[in-house]
């Protein structure tokens, strides 16, 4: 079936009014939790994924799809009115987005953001539609040592692009890859780490886990600051761009969406890192590089054109792979697993309307934001007054029953409220834990095709570097390693992520 087809059978699925109504659901939250700094996509995907059980897989991920991506969009608005990121990625847009709010011009500014940013969505979808077949083939040719050495290098490719330092990264990645062996070992039948508790023979609930690392530590963390929401305006008016807005966007708008759909594959945050390189690359090629900082609406167009693409194109690696290249790939890999859909390249053959019918649904999303995000920007400003006092209880009480639900098991809370306490230290002593939650997610199938492999080739070592394709991935994953311990490359990760603190 060629990319025609495939896209006709995946608009098939994603326009019906079942699988729109939860695009636009997920796109509402998503821009919601964007609007609202301190929430954040990842911490909103765990907390729904209980709700995800009882809708279908491709609904299901169709909404979480939607609240990534709408939380793009949603970052930049409050960006831009208060100078506030909702989004890690939209930090570089408020740098310019804020300064053209306070002269005035936050209309064009928030349509700058919307339009470049449904722009690269557009065409990062059809990216996404282009390159999945290809690499599937590809993938499908792969055998455990292979599968062994691509889990290797996207450990160590994660270790690279995630901020902070190398060591404290690379013990998270390790933690996590412990917390997956937890449970029944599935040759022998001995308990692992379980410290004699039955509750945890069939592992620890990767619900629980991710809603306590990431909602529950983000609550904490927010409760100990104040966050100041003060926009500099109450009401947006003049939405439309000038024609020499228009000019000056489009050549940002079209180098963001290459550089995002180019960078967004890459493990640990391809997003943020596309949407930095894109306005360094703006103010470096610019012939008036002192207007950025003052109000350049270059400034606005290209990092959001360039985050939304990296949004989009993320998905590449868990799709055809089923390796996630960030926190929110992990979250939906475990949104698949726990629907009993083993993700891998096979997903596509096995399951190709859920397959192309998320790809299909990018565009439909794109779309839905757009409609959302100019027409009711004065009602996104009226939720920037909402107290965070309000908000927590609610979201407490909703990721607990949420989490009850799965198993209905209360030993499931207890989990959820260690993992929040525990995420909560790992930020006060500066650790990452999204290496952390990769290694979760990645270590049982890390492990799998370790030990299928050693089976295979009697307990032969030599089994990982004899076979071209392992060996190289083998090698480049210790390049990559060697690579993040250099001095030069050291420094240019705390610059390259400077601005998001």
């Amino acid at each position: 079936m060629d990319l025609i087809g495939n896209l006709g059978l995946g608009l098939s699925a994603a326009l019906t009014p079942y699988n729109i109504l939860f695009c636009f659901v997920g796109t509402l939250l998503g821009t919601l939790v964007g609007v609202l700094p301190g929430i954040g996509p990842t911490a909103t995907i765990a907390m729904l994924l209980p709700i995800t059980l009882s809708l279908s897989p491709e609904t299901s991920l169709i909404m979480l799809a939607g609240i990534y991506y709408g939380a793009q969009y949603g970052g930049s608005t409050t960006a831009i009115l208060i100078n506030l990121p909702g989004e890690s990625s939209s930090a570089v847009t408020a740098l310019d987005g804020y300064q053209m709010a306070r002269q005035g011009r936050a209309g064009p500014a928030l349509a700058a953001a919307a339009l470049s940013s449904f722009f690269a969505g557009t065409i990062a979808t059809v990216v996404v539609a282009a390159l999945a077949p290809p690499l599937t083939s590809i993938a499908l040719k792969f055998g455990s040592p292979e599968y062994f050495g691509l889990m290797v290098l996207g450990l160590a490719a994660s270790i690279v692009l995630a901020r902070g330092s190398v060591l404290k990264t690379i013990a998270m990645v390790s933690m996590g890859l412990v917390f997956g062996l937890v449970g029944t070992d599935i040759n022998t039948g001995a308990m692992r780490f379980t410290l004699g508790r039955p509750e945890l023979a069939d592992g620890l609930n990767f619900v629980a886990v991710a809603v306590g690392l990431f909602g529950i530590a983000e609550i904490l963390r927010n409760l100990e600051t104040t966050i100041e929401r003060t926009s500099v305006i109450s009401r947006v008016a003049g939405l439309w761009p000038s024609r020499a807005d228009f000019r000056a966007m489009i050549g940002p708008a079209c180098r963001g969406t290459l550089l995002g759909s180019a960078l967004g594959v890459l493990p640990g945050g391809g997003a943020i890192l596309a949407s930095f390189a894109s306005y360094a690359l703006e103010k470096k090629i610019s012939k008036t590089p002192e207007r950025f900082g003052q109000g350049a609406i270059e400034g606005v167009a290209g990092p959001e054109a360039a985050n939304n693409a990296g949004a989009q194109t993320s998905f590449i690696p868990m799709l055809t792979l089923g390796v996630p290249a960030n926190p929110v790939m992990a979250l939906m890999i475990g949104a698949m697993i726990i629907q009993g859909i083993v993700p891998g390249p096979q997903v596509a053959t096995e399951q190709p309307v859920l397959f192309w019918g998320l790809i299909a649904s990018m565009w439909i999303g794109n779309l839905l934001l757009v409609i959302l995000n100019l027409p009711l920007i004065g009602l996104w400003v009226k939720l920037l007054t909402v107290p965070y006092t309000v908000l927590f209880p609610a979201i407490l009480a909703f990721a607990s029953i949420g989490v009850y639900s799965v198993n209905s098991n209360t030993f499931d809370l207890y989990v959820m409220a260690a993992f929040g306490v525990f995420g909560y230290a790992l930020s006060k002593l500066d650790f990452e834990p999204a290496p952390m939650l990769l290694g979760f997610v990645l270590g049982p199938l890390l492990e799998e095709h370790l030990r299928r492999a050693m089976t295979i080739s009697h307990g032969d070592v030599s089994v990982f570097f004899t076979r071209p394709i392992s060996a190289g991935l083998l090698t480049v994953a210790l390049i990559v390693l060697i690579v993040a311990f250099l001095p030069n490359i050291a420094r240019r990760r705390k610059q390259v992520f400077v601005e998001e603190d």
